[in-house]
């Protein structure tokens, strides 16, 4: 008789996710994610190829987060304003996954950049505002407002600056009609 599964994909990718949120990926190791959930490693391995393959599920799960829960919630109703200040307070209310997402030598690091970028231009693509902004532009919109956004919520999650979202908001209405107003756009790469 084949031993029943005690501990499933889920809760195995939860407690991974508690781990990086909490501790950052520093601490993304099986014998952490097993004491997370007060068992030992042989359930991961059961459900997981390797280490790679849980960091990959886990990332999967960690963008549907931000499109479907983070991302998307409107406060403006400008589009960018609205994703910048997604970000910032996600920067300020989860500070530790932020840190580990977008910071960590660790990290997502590239690979958030490029979620985060996808999100952002396939987002004002379909907005009216934006539509009509080749890829050069939304490139110089998304890489500015994201260096202003990502100041401010560093600065917020260490505790140095307490902006009030209306300050934010300004701050980043006005990072966006430079960037706009230029006749050529930023390209860092």
């Amino acid at each position: 008789m084949a031993r029943k599964k005690t501990i499933t994909k889920d809760q195995i990718l939860n407690a991974a996710y508690e781990v990086v949120a909490t501790e950052g990926f520093s601490k993304f190791t099986a014998r952490n994610i097993a004491a997370k959930m007060k068992c030992s490693t042989q359930p991961i391995y059961l459900e997981f190829e390797n280490m790679d393959d849980l960091k990959e599920a886990l990332f999967d799960k960690i963008h549907h987060y931000l499109s479907t829960e983070v991302f998307p919630v409107e406060h403006t109703g400008n589009l960018i304003v609205d994703l910048a200040l997604n970000y910032v307070h996600f920067a300020k209310n989860e500070s530790k996954l932020y840190r580990a997402l977008y910071l960590e030598e660790y990290g997502g690091g590239q690979r958030m950049q490029e979620f985060s970028y996808n999100y952002f231009s396939s987002a004002v693509k379909q907005d009216p505002e934006y539509s009509a902004l080749n890829e050069v532009q939304i490139n110089s919109l998304h890489m500015g407002t994201w260096i202003v956004a990502t100041g401010i919520g560093s600065l917020m999650t260490s505790g140095i600056i307490t902006p009030t979202d209306e300050q934010i908001e300004d701050i980043l209405k006005e990072s966006i009609r430079t960037i706009m107003e230029r006749e050529k756009p930023i390209d860092i790469r």
